[in-house]
């Protein structure tokens, strides 16, 4: 399916919607502005008609786990005080779009305007439910033209939801196109990023390389590349608090999230510890994969699936041997110390970090860190949090808050809506 200009269209549609598109951004572009309070007010409007239960039965038919939680938060997150705070911290509180300077003496004054970039490709990625509606909405609130690719397990929620954020403000018409175009369709995305000013790609290293394969020279590529989080444990404010809620995250996130926790560490020399700490922490992991098993015989099916199957490849690999097997999970004591993707779906390597490493071992992966899940006695908490910011981190939390959005966040280290505008200085 496709939108554009605010009607939707059969996907046989793409090639002529697309030869069309040119001229019609380009008279967007002459004639018209997206004020950024209209866009808040129908962003606003847009969260209390998904409160109000407007897209449940879409968010049911998608088999989400936990699509009462994710609802919720969405809730939140598209809300005018939330939208206002981003807005306040991305942008600074006293942010102004147009001003004159009152430059040092010497100098004259000269305006200042803050600018969209023009249009703006989303390349959305399919690991995060409704993760290509916010990326459109923080275009939109920069006044920016926005075409969308959608991952191909959208299945339909994206454009619902951007239909009826129209049906609030027409004016949002004009900013939105919205392609269900599959990624081999090379030809076709090269034909959206031709028409772009800037390119944001959610992805693996696979589609952040496609993308530069294809760019333009000179357009702007906004990288929200996959990232890899982990646990980071040296010691305990409450051992079993602290577990816990450890143990619900890996299995509530199933791993899939770049602030998933994928390897846990231990401040450790000692692999002794690291078995110690598996037999002790498998019981806790095992509780919350039974808790939160898979809703159908399907789900748990496939990821038993899974699971069995990345087990026989560490086998054939040379490891496995040492694996603490659960219901639905296991734990994997490891020699090296590399941080790296886990098994997913409840599995995890554990590890040994020493303090005197973690520069050394994380610098290895400095362009992938995004969040440590810090357990520690509460005295050790800043100094370790500064160890793991110098480190690369740019994400330091609780182990139960490492996947949790909160206002005013960075995506990556970054403020989105400073990269999504241009400044324009005029005498």
């Amino acid at each position: 399916m496709i939108l554009a200009k605010g009607k939707c269209y059969d996907s046989s549609m793409q090639d002529a919607i697309l030869s069309e598109m040119e001229a019609q951004i380009n008279e967007t572009l002459a004639t018209k502005t997206l004020p950024m309070e209209t866009v808040i007010d129908a962003i606003d409007a847009l969260s209390r008609k998904l409160a109000a239960g407007a897209f449940d039965s879409l968010l049911a038919s998608l088999s989400i786990d936990g699509a009462e939680v994710y609802r919720d938060q969405a809730v939140r997150m598209l809300s005018r005080e939330h939208l206002e705070f981003k807005v306040r911290t991305e942008l600074g509180p006293g942010f102004r779009p147009d001003y004159v300077t009152d430059p040092p003496p010497g100098f004259s004054p000269h305006r200042v305007t803050a600018m969209p970039l023009g249009v703006l490709l989303h390349i959305a990625a399919g690991n995060v439910d409704g993760l290509p509606a916010y990326s459109t909405a923080e275009g939109l609130l920069t006044g920016n033209i926005n075409i969308l690719k959608l991952p191909q397990a959208d299945q339909g929620l994206t454009v619902a939801i951007l239909q009826a954020a129209i049906e609030i403000e027409p004016a949002l018409a004009d900013f939105l196109y919205v392609f269900d175009t599959p990624s081999t369709d090379i030809a076709a995305i090269r034909k959206m990023a031709a028409m772009a000013d800037g390119i944001a790609v959610w992805g693996g290293d696979a589609a952040v390389a496609a993308v530069r394969r294809y760019a333009a020279p000179g357009v702007k590529l906004i990288e929200w590349g996959h990232k890899l989080s982990f646990a980071y444990i040296s010691g305990y404010q409450d051992r079993e608090a602290d577990l816990s809620v450890l143990a619900r995250h890996i299995i509530a996130t199933k791993q899939l999230l770049c602030s998933s926790c994928q390897t846990i560490y231990l401040d450790t020399e000692d692999m002794e510890e690291v078995y110690r700490f598996c037999r002790t922490f498998l019981p806790y992991l095992e509780d919350a994969a039974l808790a939160q098993r898979p809703a159908t015989l399907g789900g748990a099916a496939e990821v038993t699936l899974l699971r069995y199957t990345r087990h026989l490849e560490s086998v054939l690999d040379g490891g496995g041997g040492d694996e603490f097997r659960g219901a639905l999970c296991g734990l994997i004591p490891c020699q090296d110390q590399e941080l790296v993707l886990s098994g997913l779906f409840g599995t995890c390597p554990v590890k040994r970090l020493p303090q005197k490493d973690v520069l050394r071992v994380l610098r290895r992966k400095k362009n992938y860190l995004q969040t440590a899940g810090l357990i520690c006695p509460q005295e050790k908490r800043a100094a370790l949090t500064d160890l793991l910011a110098r480190a690369g981190l740019v994400r330091i939390t609780g182990p139960g808050e490492m996947s949790d959005a909160f206002p005013g966040e960075a995506h990556d280290g970054e403020y989105p809506l400073r990269r999504y505008l241009r400044i324009v200085d005029s005498v």
